[in-house]
């Protein structure tokens, strides 16, 4: 113990006496062991931590998939719920919801609220409990049963100011009363952002079996104690069978996912991809540590030679330095996790919300007691990465030469010198796999953004409302509501063009069902044509400036009620049911209007381009629209084209306009069409932008850390250069030597480094979008790049030692 103090002590000593090298050292630790801790805790708290619920690990997602159509995930029909709940013998509890908005009203301003509606035992299937008031009651799930209503703890404290008394009160949601019977725990969610819970209470007619194709519920489930994965598997197989066999078809099944990968999916692989980024910056902080700890020993040469000479031992040295290094680690440690600690809030203030949200959900990061043993165990282990070399060739100094009278010390010999340049190649070679990563990410950012999404966004407003069912129950209602509403807006000053739309292109809402095309036939078991469908009040087309490709825009006629059937299809449509064919003149019915043996055949007025549904690197899936007087729909988007391009100048006036026509409608999600498109890209820009500044710090440390091995060489070979000048060599060969040297180094990091980044790319295959994980051109440009950056600390030092006075030199020994 006394020899363990003794050496801390020494070690602390050691570091004040060098504060050049101590804050060299210290900066380039709490750099690497603090980015690192930072990622670690996002990590953990998404992708190690249990989810907030009671055994999160006996949860499981369900999902619809349709192989025929490339839909590998779609929504639950009613009869399927009530198949799984009551057949599935290895689930404990069976729950659904669906999306759902209100207008809350009453108390302040009206506001558009998000929720959810679901069935009675939702909270007990996903493990959760209320922290005032009661769940909802099995008769609260019945039609005509009351209506009550469960708040998140974030609107109670928004909206009603925290007030204990609002459980058991009414509040105002569409237009009727509802009683708030409890509050959610604070950081509730699941899946989508919500205010408040709703039962779903559904109608006898949807839990007929005739009703397995209308398909809109979230599917959750509960496995039983002592239940595996695999065995729930095997008995949802058997269900699926005989479904598939009475109502789908052969393409026809469904998914069951573990909740947590549910939650994480998306975002998984772009935390893997920054955990390894992180990981490599750790491991280039270390090279440069062990670089200055290496150049330090050779300094120390003379004092560990006369240690030991007068007896100590190999094991004794080790053991002091690598009590310095773990001093460097644990001081490095305690810097990084402030670092990490403001970092992690930095990320969580600078991430969009939407970033938050899908990363982190209701669940918390911070730095705990598990965080401050990770950064502990990191700091010991970065310790004896960047120690244990050094140490060990300090430790066998040539006592002859190191200690003959007069001598100099000449440096680390051709072992120290081959390790030395061992850890600038690695430096080179992590910080170019970083530099591509972050070229990759951002030459695939560019190309999206290239995408053409199919209109023109610029100079666009959008903005969402809802019709509440209780005050707009007919169809005629909703109909007058937006014939008044759209040609208002589209007179306002600065407007070009209004109109309105169900489902916004990349808004987030979608819409999707089976059509008929007349005189094609569809097999028993064959998936028939599917496509998204979408209902347009105004002049949407020219408002989007969307192609019309062939026929025309909706007529004032149709644009009408009881006008006569029409439907637009874009090209993708167009192109896969009428290849050689002009499809203007040929009719569709979408599934469910009309009857089974009357449905309502739409015309085919006019073919126009696709549109980007899903993001700019969406999948491609057909497209129609039908003029929403012939189908009101009481969700729409409104969209506003400026005159002059300055969208958001148009959305006080066209928050006026709404309240002309209803005082009490709220508008919400008020964003510029640009905005929105933003939004489907703010996942990928975030983590982009993350490995680019790792990728900086890296080419840092990469050009410091060949500066001073190069600096180190130069200062111990003056006498050499001396005598070589003294011989004739001119400052050009002396420059040329030095640059040649690190240089050499250089290239040999970037071989090792573009192999090494071939490989790890690999795993990143899912977040890039028109460009290859081995895209040559990334790879040539970011070597260049990373060239000139050695080049430049190669050539800095080398102009030094082509300075060097020959006399001077040579005098000084």
């Amino acid at each position: 113990m006394g020899d363990l103090l003794l050496d801390l002590r020494y070690g602390l000593r050691g570091l004040l006496a060098r504060p050049g090298f101590t804050a060299a050292a210290l900066l380039t630790l709490t750099l690497g062991i603090g980015a690192t801790t930072a990622i670690f805790s996002i990590v953990r708290a998404v992708l190690i931590e249990p989810l907030p619920y009671a055994h999160p690990d006996r949860l499981v997602m369900l999902w619809h998939n349709y192989s025929t159509i490339n839909l590998p995930k779609a929504t639950l029909s009613v009869p399927a719920y009530i198949e799984y709940r009551d057949h599935v013998a290895g689930f404990e509890s069976v729950a659904v919801g669906t999306n759902w908005s209100a207008n809350l009203t009453g108390a302040g301003e009206p506001e558009r609220v998000q929720g959810i509606r679901v069935t009675a035992g939702f909270l007990r299937t996903l493990g959760v409990g209320v922290t005032r008031g009661r769940d909802f009651l099995a008769e609260e799930d019945r039609p005509g049963g009351e209506r009550v209503v469960i708040l998140t703890d974030g609107l109670w404290k928004r909206r009603f100011g925290a007030d204990p008394g609002i459980v058991g009160k009414p509040v105002d949601l569409n237009g009727e009363a509802h009683t708030v019977v409890g509050i959610l725990p604070p950081g509730f969610s699941f899946l989508m952002p919500a205010d408040l819970l709703k039962p779903i209470a559904f109608k006898p007619e949807e839990e007929a079996p005739s009703n397995h194709g209308f398909e809109y519920l979230i599917g959750l489930a509960r496995l039983k104690p002592g239940v595996t994965f695999a065995q729930a598997r095997s008995q949802m197989d058997v269900v699926v069978a005989r479904l598939r066999k009475e109502f789908y078809d052969d393409g026809w099944g469904v998914t069951m996912t573990p909740l947590l990968e549910e939650m994480t999916g998306d975002v998984r692989p772009a935390l893997m991809v920054l955990l390894g980024a992180v990981g490599c910056l750790l491991l280039l902080a270390c090279a440069n540590v062990a670089n200055l700890l290496l150049a330090r020993s050779a300094a120390r040469q003379r004092e560990i030679a006369v240690r030991v000479a007068i007896g100590a031992g190999r094991l004794r040295i080790v053991r002091q330095l690598l009590t310095e290094s773990a001093l460097l680690a644990i001081l490095g440690g305690a810097l990084g996790l402030v670092l990490a600690f403001w970092a992690v809030r930095l990320l969580a203030a600078a991430a969009p919300p939407q970033v938050t949200q899908a990363v982190l959900g209701g669940r918390s990061v911070g730095v705990d007691l598990q965080v401050l043993g990770f950064t502990l165990t990191l700091s010991l282990f970065t310790s004896i990465l960047f120690g244990l070399a050094p140490a060990l060739r300090a430790s066998r100094p040539d006592l002859a030469e190191t200690l003959k009278e007069g001598a100099r010390a000449e440096g680390l010999g051709g072992r120290g010198h081959r390790l030395l340049g061992g850890l600038v190649v690695a430096q080179v070679a992590c910080a170019l796999i970083l530099l591509v990563g972050a070229g990759l990410l951002g030459r695939s950012f560019l190309r999206l953004r290239q995408v053409d999404p199919g209109f023109k966004a610029d100079g666009v407003l959008t903005m969402n409302l809802s019709l509440p069912a209780a005050r707009y129950a007919a169809d005629g209602q909703v109909s007058d509501f937006f014939d008044r509403l759209v040609p208002r807006l589209g007179a306002l000053p600065g407007v070009a063009q209004a109109a309105a739309i169900s489902n916004l292109p990349m808004g987030g809402n979608y819409s999707s069902g089976s059509f008929l095309v007349e005189g094609r036939t569809v097999g028993e078991h064959e998936a028939g044509p599917h496509g998204d469908s979408h209902y347009v009040a105004g002049d949407y087309f020219t408002t989007m400036q969307i192609p019309i490709l062939r026929g025309r825009a909706f007529d004032t006629r149709e644009a009408g009620p009881g006008g006569p059937p029409a439907i637009i299809i874009d090209k993708v449509l167009a192109d896969r049911y009428f290849p050689s064919d002009d499809p203007v003149g040929h009719r569709l019915a979408k599934t469910g209007e009309g009857t089974q043996k009357e449905p309502v055949w739409r015309t085919i007025v006019g073919v126009a381009g696709h549109v980007s549904k899903y993001g700019l690197d969406g999948r491609v899936k057909e497209q129609y629209y039908i003029p929403a007087a012939q189908r009101p729909q009481r969700a729409m988007t409104l969209v506003l084209r400026a005159a002059a391009g300055d969208a958001p100048a148009l959305a006080s006036s066209a928050r006026a306009a709404v309240r002309a026509v209803d005082p009490d409608m709220p508008v919400f999600r008020v964003a510029t069409m640009a905005e929105v498109i933003d939004t489907t890209l703010v996942n990928r820009k975030f983590v982009m932008l993350l490995l680019g500044q790792f990728a900086i710090v890296a080419l840092v440390l990469a050009g410091v850390g060949l500066f001073g091995v190069l600096s180190y060489a130069v200062s111990r070979r003056t006498r050499e250069i001396g005598v070589r000048m003294a011989l004739g060599a001119r400052a050009a060969d002396v420059l040329g030597m030095v640059v040649r040297q690190g240089m050499t180094l250089t290239a040999i990091g970037l071989v090792i480094g573009a192999g090494a980044a071939l490989a790890a790319t690999r795993v990143m295959a899912g977040l890039l979008f028109g460009v290859g994980a081995s895209d040559p051109p990334t790879y040539a440009a970011l070597a260049l790049v990373l060239a000139a950056v050695a080049l430049v600390a190669c050539w800095l030092p080398a102009r030094r030692a082509a300075r060097v006075d020959p006399m001077v030199a040579l005098r000084s020994e």
